[in-house]
Order: structure tokens, then sequence, then C-alpha cells
């Protein structure tokens, strides 16, 4: 295990500005996930942590040991790759053997490592196999066995599940979990899955244009984004802009109770802190469609302004499309400048919605 810290990291490339002045401390034995859009700057840090790509300015510490210039093959790192890079001539023993080789290691010593390797990840007895006879999911796992083999420090993995389907994606991020917390290995994982974050990290990084916008555990990360490109971009988000007067916060035709100067503002509501009550007539809000996702409703309404928000209900409750509701609210944010400048605090009272 180890500890990984990055300071004041920046990475150009021309005018571009990749990575901006990022910085970031990983303990022993985490997983750190850094999770953001395409062209956020993810991937370029995770090179730069591995020596594939060299900072602009910063630095990259290992356990206090400052590897910002070590070239990528003396760096007590290990990367697995998007593609799995594998070697089609050679099977899989070969492959996952490969840098022991390089490392001039004793015959028996590599073998016993590269069996240990690939019962680690599930791939006992396939050592004689030809890469090309194994499905995608068991081409990764050869990739992260010939990582693991190694025994770095600290692993990284750069999006290694995006060419997966999602129900072999889902089984192989638990594996990679699972293997992680048996390993005890400090680990970095790029994706720019919300959900895949979530489930495996013990924090996330959620970057934007190069630069760090928040870094949370996933819960905190989901109920109290820190900013409003953070509510907007991790799970579903009704974001709706409006403006605060006299201690209400009104937008798209909803007050709800707030403790803030007056001024415009955004108001960020989550799909499932929305709760539905009925209404007759031609009062509240109108439901304009319904979708039964079996363990859910998803529920599209439009407020008398002619705004939509969507709205998490349980299945089974009768809703259907051409009903009237009045909404309600548990929880909300609210932001400005695009930072958090208000949420209710835990265990207040139900706040009153008129849409």
């Amino acid at each position: 295990m180890a500890t990984l810290e990055i300071k004041k990291l920046s990475r150009l490339f021309g005018d571009t500005r990749a990575v901006d002045d990022l910085s970031l401390t990983i303990g022993d034995g985490e997983l750190v996930c850094l999770l953001g859009p395409s062209g956020s700057g993810k991937s370029t840090v995770l090179r730069m942590i591995g020596g594939f790509e060299e900072p602009t300015a910063g630095s990259i510490l290992i356990d206090g040991q400052d590897v910002t210039r070590v070239p990528p093959e003396r760096r007590p790192t290990g990367m697995v790759f998007q593609s799995h890079a594998l070697w089609a001539h050679m099977d899989v023993f070969a492959n996952v053997a490969f840098g022991l080789k390089l490392r001039r290691l004793p015959k028996d010593e590599i073998h016993q490592r590269v069996n240990a390797s690939l019962a680690t990840v599930g791939l006992e007895g396939f050592g004689a196999r030809k890469t090309t006879q194994l499905s995608g999911g068991q081409q990764q796992r050869v990739a992260l066995a010939r990582s693991l083999v190694l025994e770095p420090k600290i692993l990284l993995l750069d999006e290694p599940f995006a060419s997966l389907d999602q129900h072999l994606r889902e089984r192989l991020r638990e594996e990679v979990r699972e293997i992680q917390r048996r390993v005890g290995i400090t680990m970095v994982f790029v994706t720019h899955g919300q959900d895949e974050a979530l489930a495996i990290a013990d924090r996330i990084a959620v970057m934007r244009d190069g630069r760090l916008e928040q870094l949370s555990r996933p819960d905190r990360l989901y109920r109290q984004p820190q900013t409003e490109f953070v509510a907007g971009f991790v799970g579903q988000m009704n974001l709706l802009r409006g403006a605060v007067r006299s201690n209400v916060m009104t937008a798209a035709g909803i007050d709800l109770p707030v403790t803030l100067a007056d001024g415009l503002a955004t108001l960020a509501l989550r799909p499932e802190d929305i709760a539905l009550e009925r209404r007759s007539g031609d009062r509240g809000a109108e439901v304009t469609r319904v979708t039964d996702f079996g363990t859910h409703l998803s529920i599209e309404v439009k407020t008398r302004c002619e705004h939509r928000l969507k709205i998490m209900a349980q299945p089974g409750t009768g809703w259907s499309t051409g009903m009237r509701a009045e909404l309600s609210a548990h929880n909300f944010a609210i932001y400005r400048d695009g930072k958090l400048c208000f949420m209710p605090q835990p265990g207040s009272a139900q706040s009153s919605v008129a849409a």
C-alpha cells in the first residue's frame, strides 16, 4: 500500500490547459475515482501519475518520495488501460509474465507469481489459452492480472470497462472492488460513469475543465453537492432558475422557504426528494408522462409556469398522465454563482411547493 500526493499539478497542450493547478491526497489502501465528462482532464491526471505524461508544473509524491520526473518503468505503479493492450501472439501466461521477465526474475518465482495473479482475478487454469480465445471480460481480467503481478504500490485504471456491456461492467467493477479490498492496494480509477464511481469508490474527485470541483465520499457527494455543476452531473437533478424574495425561493412556480438575501439563484431538487399528492380539478401540476421501471416510477410533471420536473415515485401508486398533483419537498439545495449557499437542516419540517 502507498499514499499518493498531487501538488499543484498542471498540464498544458499548447494553449489548452488540460489540468489546472490540481492538488489531491489519496490515502493508504484507498480507492479514489476521478469522475468527470470527456475533456475534464481525468485521464491526463492518471497518465501523469503513471509517468506517461510529463507535468507542465507541480509534483507527484508516492509515500513521500517525489516521482515527478521518474520514468514509468521505475515507478511503483501499475496501469490498466481502456484498451486491453494484450499481445495476441502470446498466451495468457506469457502476457502476464512479460513484465516479470523484463525484471529477470527466476523462472520459479515468475511461475508462482503469475499463477497467483491469475487466481486473484478468477482466471486460474487459463494460462495456456490464447488471448484471442477469451471474452472481453476475461481479456480485461488478464490486463488486470498483468498489472497486479508486478506488485505495484498504486494501481491506475483508465476506464477499463468502457467497452463492455452493462451487466459485465457491473460484475467486473464489483470484482475489482473485492480484489482491491483483499489485496489492500491503493487504487485510482478513472471513469465518466456516475453509477460506477458511486458503487466502488471510497472517495470521488469530480473534475471539470482540468480543475477539482469536489472531493467527497459517495454519499456526501450525492446528498450535498457543493457546486451547481456537481449537482447537475452526479445523478438526476431538477435545476430551476429563479430568485429569492423575502426569504422565499421561487423557481418555475415553486415556492420554498429559505434564509437567504434577495437575489437570483438556482433551485436543485432530486427526483426522489419530491412527493406527489393528488389534487382535483385543474389545481397543481399536470402529470405528462409516467414510465414504469419496475423498481420505481419515473414521472414527469408540468408546472403552471410550463416548466417540467422529473419525479421518482413508488410503483403501484396509480399515477397516470393527465392527473393533477401538488408537490412537496423534503430536501433541496440553492446555488448562487455556481456555489452551494443554502440547504435545509436534516430532519427539518417538510417544505410546501406550490406548482
